[in-house]
Formats: structure tokens, sequence, C-alpha cells
């Protein structure tokens, strides 16, 4: 998306994380969708038979088709978003040339309600437009900036990629599991997946880590044991 306005910090040394959250929430949903999905396919087939071949050719589909339904949704899902914002930002464009001096008194409106006085908010209004109209608008009245728009593309990679790596390890366990103990083998494996999710995932948004981690594991672990129902109403686990 095109970018309005430059966004400078005043402390360089420590950048604000908020800058990583449209890249870091497609790379954790696509990493635990990953690990979650795959890993709970395979103990549902493994739930329903015995048989090695068909568990661990479900569980490469699973991954193949999942990276490609993670990166195909992201791309779709985020563009719909990017496309939005851009009709309002052309919206505004047209509402600025046509009445300006109702939109400066919008901007004014704005800042008041923040705490600035009506003098203080009109000339505040009026020192912007006169800087950047546009930019003003779409961050204030709008809400947007450049900070936090989506990138369609990367959001799609990082989704999918992070899914291929992550679903890669249930299933090498499932692939290195010693007979008779694929599920077992594959469940330690995933909680143990989904705890060094929640804690990369914390750490590199600066998130509180014990409840980034608890949620991560007790919801994949819900779905594992969702799944495995599943799979013994359908077979029998052998």
């Amino acid at each position: 998306m095109t970018e309005y306005s430059d966004d400078p910090t005043a402390h360089p040394e420590s950048p604000h994380l908020i800058n990583r959250s449209n890249w870091l929430r497609a790379a954790v949903m696509g990493a635990n969708d990953g690990i979650v999905s795959v890993s709970s396919l395979i103990v549902g087939m493994a739930a329903a038979t015995g048989d090695r071949t068909s568990i661990l050719l479900a569980g490469v589909a699973g991954l193949a088709a999942g990276a490609m339904s993670m990166a195909a949704g992201e791309f779709v899902s985020v563009h719909s978003q990017t496309d939005i914002e851009r009709a309002d930002i052309e919206r505004e464009r047209e509402a600025l040339e046509r009445m300006p001096e109702q939109e400066l008194a919008e901007l004014a409106a704005i800042f008041e309600s923040r705490g600035m006085s009506a003098a203080t908010a009109m000339t505040a209004a009026r020192e912007v437009t006169d800087h950047d109209a546009l930019g003003a608008h779409v961050r204030e009245e709008l809400g947007l900036h450049e900070v936090n728009s989506p990138d369609p593309l990367q959001a799609a990679l990082a989704s999918g990629v992070t899914f291929s790596v992550a679903a890669a390890l249930p299933l090498l366990a499932a692939v290195l599991a010693p007979t008779g103990a694929l599920t077992a083998t594959v469940l330690v494996t995933t909680i143990a997946a989904l705890a060094l999710l929640g804690v990369l995932g914390a750490r590199t948004g600066g998130a509180p880590m014990l409840p980034a981690t608890a949620r991560v594991v007790g919801w994949g672990v819900f779905a594992m044991i969702v799944t495995a129902g599943v799979g013994r109403l359908f077979g029998v686990s052998t």
C-alpha cells in the first residue's frame, strides 16, 4: 500500500514491535495450523486405521493441501482488506476535493475529542492539512497507517512457508516413530512444537510468554483430542 507519511521514532534502538504484527500474525497462524492440522490428521487416522502407509500418506497430503490453502487464503483475504482500504482512501480524496472546509472541521473535531482546546484543535488541523491533507485524514479519520498496512504477498509467503515447516514436524515424528508408538510419538512432538511456537511468537511480539504458550498448546491439544475421537467413531485403533 502506498505510504502517506513518515513515521520517525524517538527511540530507534528499541523500535515498536507493532511493525511486526502483520507478518507475525500470518506466520504464527500458518505454523500453528500446520502443526495442529497435520498432527490431528495423523492422530485421527491412527485412531481409525493401523495402516502406517495410509497414515503417512494422509499426513503428506494434509501438508501439501494445507500449505497451498493457507497461502491462497491469506493472499485473498489480505488483498480484500487492502481493496477496502484503497476504496476508503479514494472516497476521502474525493471528499477533500469537494468539501475541504467540512473535512477540515471534521479533522479539528477529532483532535478536540482527544483533549485539545477548540482553538488548538483547529490550528493543528490546519497545519497537518497544509502538510498532507489526505495523509492526515487517512490516519485520524480512517485509522489507517503504513505501519499496520497489510502486504498480501508477504502474508501469503509467511503463512505458506511456516505451515509447511511446522507441519513437517509431526509428519517426521510419524515417519520415525517406533511400531506401536506412532500416536504417542506424534502427540509428544506436537506438544513440544506448539510450546516452542508459543515461546517464539511471544518473544518476537514482545508478549507475556506463559499465557501465549498455554493458549497455543491448549487449543492444539484440544483439536487433536477431538480429531482422535472422530477417528475412533469411524474406525478401530490398533
